[in-house]
């Protein structure tokens, strides 16, 4: 018993080394790297690479129902009760005008047959080959965008945690600076030389960003959860940064990105929409393939056994051969206007996914300009923050100098830093609000392959 108990003790023990040599794993990415792994990583990305092979899958079975097809099979028959028949009672030698009962066939009959087909003309399945193309050049269009939009939700994501990072930066920063003011703050107080209001405002305005704090490093856990769940990775996996807020804003800060060029023909929304067009032309032109002829041709072979005892399978049985060839053609000539009906229904959808498709156009357009006007404004946005935070600064370095001196009043020196604090937040939403736009512009600018 003791023996047992050692050896699950040591059994226990074991496994729990395994699992410490065995720790989740670790990544690191800058944010091109985290945009590459994401687009070959990223659950939508997997299912829409799914989506494509399943297409290539579904081309090569319409393709396949044009070849040549082979069938084969077993029939068998048990005539527990044959179907009787009447003749005349003369053919076996009755009497004239009388009628004799005959049971024709075997109780057991046994047919192995095999059969060759071939389309040889069928309007559909030429129209059904095409329709295939452009469902494989569909989903290839669609895996385009889904890649963009992954690209967007990166960039958004992986900005967001650079900017709680930097937030929690600062906010540590002005904590320190506060609870050294707060310090010597209260020991003036002490002294008798002010009131004691200065020391509980900055109390309220410490208590204000130690609140903040709390929360921005809530914040920064949700963000770099979401970015994971955006990268296709655990969300218990170590994830590091290497890119910095301010690098990154600094290498989307040009005008030139937002250059006038849009071909509108050659974005993803655009070919999808003609994807639907061209899918709603093919389907117009099935509906008149219908009204022509189809021809196609068959092989039949096969064998026939007959028997009242099932000997199949024996040596003596008799088998007897068949084989024949076939040819069947189609022509509909008059189907009381039902064709035509289904046709004009065909030609009405196609005439509306063309007008979709132009409605489509002009948006793509307009969508493009807007991006393109937000992320002007967000470069303007960004220099007027950056100049707002070097004034913010100076203001309060000078109220600083002021209160402890005693020249100016809690109240001043806690408004100059709110502003401050404020300021420091528009800059930094700043830097990632040019990312993030630069990101969008770019996916409307994206052509198809």
């Amino acid at each position: 018993m003791k023996q047992i108990s050692l050896f699950i003790t040591f059994l226990f023990v074991s496994q729990m080394a395994l699992s410490q040599n065995d720790p989740a794993k670790s990544y690191r990415f800058s944010l091109e790297e985290a945009i590459n792994f994401a687009i070959e990583n990223n659950y939508s990305s997997i299912n829409a690479n799914r989506d494509i092979e399943a297409a290539e899958q579904k081309k090569w079975e319409t393709t396949a129902a044009g070849l040549p097809q082979i069938n084969a099979g077993v029939d068998y028959t048990n005539n527990f009760q044959l179907q009787k028949s009447v003749v005349p009672a003369e053919i076996g030698g009755g009497t004239p005008g009388e009628f004799i009962e005959l049971a024709f066939g075997t109780k057991h009959t046994m047919t192995a047959r095999s059969q060759l087909s071939q389309i040889i003309f069928d309007g559909s399945y030429i129209v059904a080959l095409q329709a295939s193309k452009t469902y494989l050049k569909y989903y290839k269009n669609y895996k385009q965008k889904n890649t963009n939009e992954v690209r967007e939700m990166v960039i958004n994501s992986y900005g967001n945690v650079l900017l709680a990072q930097e937030n929690i930066r600062i906010l540590n920063k002005n904590k320190t600076t506060l609870d050294q003011t707060l310090f010597e703050t209260n020991e003036i107080f002490k002294n008798g030389l002010i009131e004691e209001e200065n020391v509980e405002q900055l109390k309220i305005t410490l208590s204000s960003i130690v609140s903040n704090l709390n929360y921005t490093l809530r914040l920064q856990l949700i963000s770099m959860n979401m970015l994971k769940i955006n990268l296709g990775i655990p969300v218990d996996a170590e994830l590091i940064l290497t890119d910095e807020l301010q690098q990154l804003s600094d290498s989307n800060l040009d005008y030139a990105l937002a250059a006038p060029w849009f071909d509108v023909k050659k974005s993803i929304d655009f070919q999808i929409s003609q994807n639907l067009v061209d899918q709603r032309r093919l389907e117009l032109k099935l509906e008149k393939s219908k009204a022509l002829p189809n021809l196609s041709a068959n092989v039949n072979f096969g064998y026939n056994a007959f028997g009242n005892e099932f000997n199949f399978f024996n040596s003596e049985q008799k088998w007897f051969n068949y084989s024949n060839l076939g040819m069947s053609l189609n022509i509909p000539i008059f189907s009381s206007f039902g064709r035509q009906a289904k046709t004009q229904q065909a030609k009405i959808a196609f005439d509306q996914a063309t007008t979709q498709q132009t409605e489509a156009e002009q948006k793509l357009l307009l969508q493009y300009q807007t991006a393109k006007s937000d992320y002007e404004f967000r470069i303007e946005q960004y220099a007027s923050a950056k100049e707002n935070l070097r004034l913010a600064e100076r203001i309060e370095r000078k109220q600083n100098v002021k209160f402890t001196e005693g020249i100016s009043t809690s109240f001043d020196f806690t408004d100059a830093q709110q502003q401050l604090y404020k300021a420091q937040q528009n800059y930094l939403q700043s830097m990632v609000d040019v990312i993030n736009t630069k990101a969008t512009l770019d996916k409307w600018t994206t052509v198809s392959n």
